[in-house]
């Protein structure tokens, strides 16, 4: 399905520089036009911009890339010298990023950075986010199930995402983001994977009706799929309603096969465009787990509502094109992530090909 509409992708996710070429292709298998890479941070390399910008520069026209912060500073006490968060979306704005990712909702995430988004750590960044209108894709907390035990599911335990009382808790941390936004109700905001509130559409309604400026992602978070089954009359209506609130992403990755990245792809198509019950396939990728997992119901919305969420909200919210990029500039910045890295193979490249272009 969705041969017949535009489509641009808010939320997939590049492994490496090396893997530019197979991100595009997944897109064109998937029929999208347009794809918003997402930038995580981690441990080793800082942050994945490099891949980003460095496919950018070589898909100037189908690259939207949103990148993620530096907290090197903060992680190393001190020991390492970096940019204020609020100074990090100033250069990254004048290199040409086209907006932000912040993993740092994620309670993984969380615990390795220890910071709560409403700590004064953060009140600079926020500021100048909302003065700027740069746009951020924000992914906070996590399936409601994965502080369950009992429910957890496999695929979810093997990468360490059942939390406990030693972590966030999912309600704690909607709270901080509430201050967060209280306080900057003008952010430019995208919560990816529906704000993990599929299961709760009048709260999900709530936080639309209260903060215009706030948007909501579609990239599954399978539970997303099985939770509006249960009542599909109402999730039509509220994505109809809000049609000019939610945002087409698949957390598609450049590491999945033809067959998965067109089952990611497809149960999202399929989810929005038919009316029919289905089940993820055997030859899903693992985080949409297995077909016992549950059933899914299609909504069957109106072209206008699809337009409005396979690309013209993205549009209005991050940009009508991706941004030209200074390459000069996102080569000086791959080149002081580089040079505080643990491991800065990846960052290396990719100045590499910036320089080289």
């Amino acid at each position: 399905m969705s041969g017949s509409h535009r489509i641009i992708d808010c939320h997939v996710h590049l492994r490496s520089v090396e893997f530019c070429d197979r991100m595009v292709a997944v897109a064109d298998l998937c029929g999208i036009e347009r794809i918003g890479i997402v930038c995580t941070i981690n441990r080793e390399s800082v942050n994945a911009n490099a891949a980003a910008l460095a496919c950018k520069a070589k898909y100037p026209d189908r690259i939207y890339a949103m990148l993620g912060l530096d907290h090197s500073a903060r992680l190393s006490d001190g020991k390492k010298k970096t940019p204020s968060l609020a100074d990090q979306v100033e250069i990254y704005r004048d290199l040409g990023a086209d907006g932000l990712k912040m993993i740092e909702g994620k309670p993984t995430t969380r615990k390795y950075l220890d910071v709560p988004v409403d700590d004064p750590y953060f009140a600079g960044y926020f500021a100048k986010l909302e003065e700027t209108q740069f746009p951020v894709v924000w992914h906070v907390n996590d399936p409601e199930e994965f502080w369950d035990p009992e429910k957890l599911p496999d695929w979810a335990a093997e990468r360490n995402w059942g939390y406990d009382d030693t972590d966030v808790q999912k309600e704690a941390q909607y709270a901080e983001v509430e201050r967060v936004l209280e306080k900057h109700p003008g952010l430019n905001l995208v919560f990816a994977h529906f704000y993990f509130l599929s299961a709760d559409l009048p709260r999900a309604a709530a936080v639309f009706d209260k903060y215009p400026r706030v948007h909501f992602d579609l990239a599954p978070g399978i539970e997303m799929l099985y939770n509006t089954a249960d009542n599909v009359d109402e999730t039509r209506e509220f994505f109809i309603k809000y049609a000019d609130r939610i945002v087409f992403g698949t957390d598609l990755s450049s590491g999945q096969t033809d067959p998965q990245a067109r089952h990611r792809a497809g149960i999202v198509y399929k989810w929005l465009e038919s009316g029919e019950e289905f089940r993820v396939t055997e030859d899903a990728d693992f985080l949409l787990g297995k077909p016992e997992d549950g059933r899914m119901c299609g909504m069957a919305l109106p072209e206008d509502v699809l337009k409005s969420i396979y690309w013209e909200n993205f549009e209005r919210i991050v940009g009508g094109a991706p941004k030209t990029l200074d390459k000069k500039k996102a080569a000086e910045e791959c080149r002081r992530v580089a040079a505080i890295a643990e491991k800065p193979d990846e960052a290396n490249a990719a100045s590499g090909v910036l320089e080289a272009d």
